[in-house]
């Protein structure tokens, strides 16, 4: 199979922006996270859903303010195409993360997640942001994960 160009600049360009993304969550509390989305956007979790930039924010501040907790994500088996035209993508990839409450260095255990993610992908005036995203849970283990009292439970999006 042939990959054309502007595939691999845009898969390139995607999977650089993810590794940022992630990055700014284990080192900085995701306080830039909700900059990687449109205003409109909408993560959808395994248990909620957050939306627009003002959503993803609520979720990282609910989390810096549990303390101290160490986080690893790693993007892995990212694919991007084209979606429609040359402004959408579709991009998949793997999340795996490790991570544990306290202060390095914290016990090794296996992944606590192991996530299929898809995500919808626009290119705007302020570069390629996020405009959908969710969650397919393949594997869980080790510590488990805080789960907030934020977003939407699926319950309540679906009698919306």
């Amino acid at each position: 199979m042939n990959i054309d160009a502007d595939r691999l600049a845009l898969t390139q360009q995607l999977h650089a922006l993810l590794v940022d993304y992630w990055h700014d969550v284990d080192t900085n509390w995701g306080r830039l996270a909700p900059d990687y989305f449109t205003p409109d956007g909408l993560w959808v979790g395994e248990n909620s859903t957050f939306e627009g930039r003002e959503g993803v924010r609520a979720f990282y501040q609910w989390r810096e303010k549990r303390g101290n907790r160490v986080v690893f994500h790693s993007v892995q088996n990212l694919r991007a195409i084209f979606d429609g035209g040359p402004d959408k993508a579709l991009c998949q990839w793997v999340m795996v993360l490790h991570g544990g409450d306290g202060t390095p260095p914290i016990a090794t255990n296996p992944p606590i997640l192991i996530d299929y993610m898809t995500e919808r992908w626009v290119l705007t005036d302020e570069g390629w942001k996020i405009n959908h995203r969710s969650s397919n849970v393949l594997f869980k283990g080790g510590a488990l994960l805080p789960r907030p009292e934020l977003g939407v439970p699926h319950d309540a999006a679906a009698a919306q």
